[in-house]
């Protein structure tokens, strides 16, 4: 039997998702999103391995470090500071009527950009909240269709971000 490393993320079938934060003699110690820190022993096969992260007796800090951020941004809330493009620093988006007779409208670029990636936050949250709830796989799978697609929509905004990693990514067969 293959011993899980820190960071492997395992869904329990009464504890639910949860990500090993340490390896002891006989057990692990699994964080738990809703039920805290919990001992599973080693032997313990009745739940569902979703990414098996390779042991190693010795973990660096850096290994350390990056599992924490890993398990962080999955399964918190909390946003991280997203960089708007250079290009954009300081300017203004101007949405212009069709209608000659009305007044142009100027946005600063930083607030709109806020809003979208609160959007994304948003969205994030969301899927996390699909894929703990007691909805079965078909709802949770058609509920994440949907969700991919929202993300294709925003493609648009991809422009604005400063880093290829933040962007917005749908579904890449259609």
């Amino acid at each position: 039997m293959e011993i899980l490393g820190i960071g492997s993320r395992v869904k329990h079938p009464a504890y639910g998702d949860g990500v090993v934060i340490s390896v002891d003699v006989a057990a692990y110690n699994v964080s738990f999103i809703l039920y805290g820190i919990k001992l599973v022993g080693k032997e313990y096969n009745s739940w569902e391995i979703i990414e098996a992260i390779p042991y190693s007796e010795r973990v660096t800090f850096d290994e350390a470090e990056e599992s924490l951020i890993k398990i962080l941004n999955h399964f918190s809330d909390i946003s991280q500071p997203i960089d708007l493009g250079d290009k954009w620093t300081d300017g203004v988006m101007i949405l212009k009527p069709g209608d000659e007779s009305m007044k142009s409208k100027e946005i600063p670029i930083d607030t709109f950009f806020h809003k979208i990636v609160m959007v994304r936050d948003r969205l994030r949250v969301m899927e996390q909240r699909i894929n703990s709830s007691k909805l079965s796989d078909e709802e949770k799978v058609n509920l994440q269709q949907y969700i991919t697609r929202i993300y294709g929509s925003l493609t648009t905004f991809n422009i604005l971000f400063k880093y290829k990693q933040d962007h917005f990514v749908g579904d890449k067969s259609s």
